[in-house]
């Protein structure tokens, strides 16, 4: 399974509108089992870059994909990884809490 990415909010410069943080989350569920993760990543906005998007322009997929590109492929791999043994570490806990009597 492939974690869902979201993006929570995206932090902008009042002077240009350019992003500067993205928070992002990555989640997954398998019935009553999920696993997700919540990070930031930072940016430096040039409005005069070729490919610069406005901030009006910005959909949350080419936010996600600017995240994934900063974090790099692995550590995009690694991250979904950790949310599928989440889940399986749900299914079959290592420990478990409560009382005998």
């Amino acid at each position: 399974m492939a974690a869902t990415w979201t993006i929570a909010t995206l932090e902008r410069n009042t002077s240009d509108d350019g992003v500067v943080v993205a928070h992002w989350r990555a989640s997954d569920v398998d019935g009553d089992h999920s696993g997700s993760s919540y990070g930031t990543c930072g940016f430096t906005p040039d409005a005069e870059a070729d490919g610069y998007t406005a901030y009006a322009d910005i959909t949350e997929a080419m936010a996600i994909e600017w995240v994934k590109a900063s974090m790099g492929e692995e550590a995009v791999e690694a991250l979904e990884s950790s949310i599928a043994a989440q889940i399986e570490e749900s299914k079959a806990p290592a420990t478990s809490a409560g009382v005998p009597w």
